[in-house]
């Protein structure tokens, strides 16, 4: 969801959209259809728990021979991964950055970039995600 391209005028108004209606935003920011339909391709289901995480760990990472899906891949498991969090780790909640990218604020106060967490996750497969949740959730 980053949208640079709106500039800061309009993430303060998607900040503010996320205080009026923050289910919706975060029902937005789940989607992750790319990566769910990734996943589905390969018999794992995502179900928003941290054992999900496990399991697109374990895929194989066809992906990485799409230089067109990798970037749009690892967007979309960031956003996952900032999903799951959001809903298991109690006091955590998305927020919008002045620059429009979304993350995710933990109760103790810390931001946790997922996206760029996932994109390296993508192109790498470290660190896991099952492996980073555990890191965020421990906080």
């Amino acid at each position: 969801m980053n949208l640079p391209f709106l500039g800061p005028r309009h993430a303060k108004k998607a900040e503010a959209a996320l205080r009026a209606d923050p289910e919706a935003v975060a029902a937005l920011l789940s989607e992750c259809e790319l990566l769910r339909s990734q996943a589905a391709r390969a018999g794992v289901r995502l179900d928003d728990t941290p054992a999900s995480l496990e399991a697109l760990d374990q895929m194989v990472p066809r992906w990485r021979d799409d230089p067109e899906i990798l970037p749009w891949l690892g967007h979309d498991a960031g956003l996952y991964l900032g999903t799951v969090v959001v809903r298991t780790v109690p006091g955590a909640a998305w927020r919008i950055r002045s620059d429009g990218e979304p993350v995710v604020r933990l109760a103790s106060g810390r931001a946790v970039e997922v996206v760029p967490a996932g994109e390296e996750w993508a192109v790498s497969g470290v660190p896991e995600l099952s492996q980073l949740y555990a890191e965020i959730a421990e906080t």
